[in-house]
């Protein structure tokens, strides 16, 4: 048989496509610079174990009974030694501690029948599930209003009352010396309510005539009469204004 004959196949017949051929892969110029570096910086305990470990001696085997534990040496029994004393009979009654000839059975009945009775522990109760809290601690007792400081001015704000009272008496003290210095009046109350009403007599007048101009100010000299009273309004406004804010007023004395 031709041996050129087993190479035949019919997969043979069938065109086949080029494959491309791949460019190199590519390889930084740095690579062998860097594997330098790690090497030469890298630490010797960044690995997964110590560097060097250090090797267990070869006399160090385990020996048989050597983990057993080592019993101390015997001693010889000496009858001489002290004992304890002997169990007490039946018959005797030897004395426990010391004797009393209290009777405390009609002590505590009598504590207790005169004594004041227990009150129970205040709680409440959130839940339907019965659960109990202390009523104290809770913050629903008004204690704070029974305390004996309670209502009581602090010390600190009385402490600034009087210094506040005190600084307020010499500002009065100092504004008397300068009025009396710079001979200002202050007026009375009289005095004062005969100004307020004379002011608002003459808002009124003055209101009066504004309210008497004429409806359309179609010349110069409507314009500028309807300003003026505009103006002297708002100014008697502001005047009556000042006096009932301040209830002293100074003035001036005419020389």
């Amino acid at each position: 048989m031709d041996p050129t004959c087993l190479s035949e196949s019919i997969y043979n017949l069938i065109p086949r496509d080029l494959e491309p051929s791949q460019p190199p892969r590519y390889t930084s110029v740095f690579k062998a610079a860097i594997k330098s570096d790690m090497k030469t910086s890298k630490a010797s305990m960044k690995t997964m174990g110590p560097a060097k470990v250090e090797v267990p001696s070869p006399k160090g085997f385990l020996k048989k009974r050597s983990k057993e534990k080592v019993l101390p040496p015997k001693k010889k029994f000496d009858w001489n030694e002290p004992r304890k004393p002997p169990v007490p009979l039946r018959t005797d009654h030897p004395v426990m501690g010391i004797q009393s000839g209290k009777n405390f059975i009609n002590t505590n009945a009598a504590d207790v029948i005169m004594g004041v009775a227990k009150k129970p522990k205040p709680v409440y109760v959130d839940k339907r599930t019965g659960d109990k809290h202390d009523l104290e601690t809770s913050g629903l007792l008004p204690k704070y209003i029974h305390k004996k400081d309670y209502g009581v001015t602090p010390e600190y704000i009385s402490k600034r009352n009087e210094d506040l009272k005190k600084a307020q008496e010499e500002y009065d003290h100092y504004i008397q010396e300068n009025l009396q210095k710079a001979a200002m009046k202050m007026l009375t109350d009289e005095e004062r309510d005969a100004v307020l009403q004379g002011l608002k007599k003459n808002w009124e007048e003055v209101h009066k005539e504004f309210q008497s101009l004429s409806v359309f100010t179609d010349s110069l000299p409507k314009k500028v009469r309807k300003q003026k009273l505009e103006e002297a309004m708002k100014q008697l406004e502001h005047d009556i204004g000042i006096i009932e804010k301040h209830r002293m007023i100074y003035i001036a004395n005419k020389k």
